[in-house]
């Protein structure tokens, strides 16, 4: 039997609904909306484009949206100044730096330098050790994993008691989902393995998991043969494997070898198409919670 797909796509639209509803309704309210500052740095192709998809869709839901480009040769103290500016600006509820940033400027530094109360994306390590304790101190999850759980339980995977197998250890999705699927609560309560392409006998961990998670960005790491009948599998990857010469468009492949394994898992996500649609849903989720926060 074909496994459920688990339309990121889809599933982003509902989120975008609820979130612009939410938006209306602290308009109406309270006079306010979240605010929103995308900072870019320089002029790469694809930091442009990705940060131009951010603020149409901050636009699209209402936000008070500020795109700040500043030029590839601006000081790391010049940057650090307008980051302050931003923190003390009582209009702007989520700051978000577009990573990569030119070489004399320091990404960690930058990144420490926003407020964590504003830090839309969770990057920073306060945050971090917020996500470490859980519950209320968590106010912000990383956007990705955050997708990635919204992903499983809008799909009605149960996770309570779940054997959970996270592939990759990276601090953007490995890490901090393992630790959220490990936390009490709604979307938990999972007992988590995290495992990565030294681990020995990968094949034998993934193919316990009730939900496998996979974000090693390996492209078709993950075997047929590797996957539980009926599991849930997240592919995180997203790799560039070739060229369509008509189109001119990249060629993607997840993780895990999605045809093969469709016909073998309960649901699975697409790539693309899958958890790629709702990292930026989840950055406008958290610049929200962090106005409804600034209201209190």
């Amino acid at each position: 039997m074909t496994a459920e797909i688990i339309s990121g796509t889809e599933i982003r639209k509902a989120i975008l609904a609820e979130v612009k509803e939410e938006v209306d309704q602290m308009k109406e309210k309270h006079g306010k909306v979240p605010g929103l500052v995308t900072i870019l740095v320089g002029s790469s192709p694809a930091s442009i484009s990705y940060v131009t998809l951010k603020v149409k869709t901050a636009i699209s839901l209402g936000f008070h949206e500020i795109q700040d480009d500043q030029p590839e040769d601006i000081s790391e103290e010049d940057l650090l100044a307008l980051i302050d500016k931003y923190n003390n600006d009582p209009d702007i509820h989520g700051i978000l730096v577009q990573l990569p940033l030119p070489k004399h400027i320091d990404d960690k530094k930058i990144l420490v330098a926003i407020n964590p109360d504003k830090d839309v994306d969770a990057f920073h390590p306060v945050n971090v050790g917020r996500l470490m304790i859980g519950g209320e101190e968590a106010i912000f999850h990383p956007c990705t994993p955050a997708g990635i759980q919204e992903m499983i339980v809008r799909s009605g995977t149960e996770t309570s008691g779940a054997e959970v197998v996270v592939v990759g250890r990276s601090n953007i999705v490995g890490k901090p989902i393992a630790m959220m699927m490990a936390q009490k609560g709604v979307g938990a309560n999972a007992t988590v393995t995290i495992v990565h392409t030294r681990t020995k006998d990968l094949a034998a961990h993934c193919k316990r998991a009730d939900i496998l998670i996979v974000a090693a960005g390996v492209p078709g790491l993950v075997k047929p043969e590797w996957i539980k009948p009926g599991s849930t599998v997240i592919d995180v990857g997203v790799n560039r494997i070739g060229m369509n010469e008509k189109t001119g468009k990249a060629i993607l492949s997840g993780d895990v070898d999605f045809n093969a394994a469709k016909e073998i898992a309960g649901k699975i996500t697409p790539v693309p198409g899958g958890v790629g649609p709702m990292t930026i849903a989840m950055l406008m989720k958290n610049t929200l919670k962090s106005a409804q926060y600034a209201l209190k």
